[in-house]
């Protein structure tokens, strides 16, 4: 088990390791919770861990909110739909929320907790690679608005993070290349060491996790409102975000980060502001793991979509280009600019 110190301005742990999650019932006794739990999942989590988290916590006063699986639900009428309940329920500010589940059911049960009495605490129970080394990690909560994503949400740091190894034996294969994207992504911004270990055969998931994480947590340390340096955490996201949107969300964001990646090395290279070969590489990385190529995007046909990006300030943009592989800096430029690049 490894465990990793996070330090927000209200510091948590995300531990890591198979089996962890029978000790969550101890975990949230040690955070001072003895009230009422709601657990809330998506339908696909739900038939597979439900029964087992409902067991777990049995000595618990629980509530199960289960909410539909999918982009399309990470929305303002879901969290809508989980505030009723939670009212339903009579929960309250002494009370506990469980996000089970990935990146999605996470960001919307932690804006949710965001929300309802102004602030409730939650706990992130990560079932998916990427959840595991990003979503769940940080405090972003949201959800999409028709302009685009994550343009609705609020800074809501976990109590706790519980990344268990085994959920991921479910996890299908789409899905694992959903968290490679974002595990690339670290290696690219902060660790050319990580790189080599993906480019190599073999190496240990949970150490793979917990460097992630160890990144993240630093950037987090650094610039907890994503005020500056946290922004690095974005490289492949301005693009990838245009991406899932263009394919109507059938490009998923783990493998539209990826496309972004390499759609933004190409253009910087082709600039001069990124050194040639770092497109190649993160191309060779994400061959490997069977994501998708994205031939069909470019960046110049994206700029007009990434308008609506969340980053922007005014006509201002902040780009996250690569030094080299390993290192990242913020290239600030106008939407202007880059339409008419």
């Amino acid at each position: 088990m490894k465990k990793i110190r996070v330090n927000a301005g209200r510091p948590y742990d995300v531990v890591i390791g198979k089996g962890e999650i029978n000790n969550l019932p101890s975990a949230i006794n040690k955070l001072g919770k003895s009230g009422k739990i709601a657990v809330v999942t998506d339908r696909n989590v739900g038939g597979l861990y439900g029964e087992k988290i409902t067991a777990l916590l049995g000595g618990k006063d629980v509530c199960y909110v289960e909410i539909e699986s999918g982009e399309e639900h990470k929305s303002m009428n879901t969290v809508a739909d989980i505030l009723e309940k939670l009212a339903e329920n009579k929960l309250t500010r002494s009370d506990l929320i469980v996000a089970l589940g990935g990146g999605i059911v996470g960001d919307v049960a932690g804006f949710a907790a965001a929300c309802y009495l102004r602030g409730v605490d939650f706990v992130q129970v990560p079932t998916t690679l990427l959840a595991m080394v990003d979503s769940s990690v940080g405090g972003k909560t949201g959800v999409n608005l028709s302009a685009g994503k994550n343009l609705a949400g609020a800074f809501h740091q976990p109590r706790l993070v519980v990344c268990d190894e085994d959920f991921l034996a479910t996890l299908p294969q789409e899905e694992f290349k959903n968290g490679m994207g974002e595990v690339i992504k670290y290696g690219c911004i902060a660790d050319k060491n990580l790189l080599e270990k993906l480019s190599s055969p073999g190496g240990g998931l949970e150490e793979i996790i917990a460097r992630c994480v160890e990144i993240k947590a630093d950037f987090v340390a650094k610039d907890e409102f994503d005020n500056g340096e946290r922004q690095k955490l974005n490289f492949g996201h301005t693009l990838g975000h245009a991406i899932e949107k263009a394919s109507g969300f059938a490009v998923p964001h783990g493998q539209a980060v990826g496309i972004g990646m390499r759609v933004i090395c190409r253009w910087a290279e082709e600039r001069g502001l990124t050194p040639k070969g770092c497109a190649d590489a993160i191309e060779a990385l994400t061959d490997k793991f069977g994501m998708l190529k994205g031939e069909n995007y470019r960046a110049e046909d994206l700029w007009n979509i990434a308008a609506n990006d969340k980053k922007l300030k005014g006509k201002n943009i902040s780009l996250v280009l690569l030094k080299e592989l390993g290192s990242s800096y913020l290239y600030k430029t106008t939407i202007d600019a880059l339409e008419n690049s």
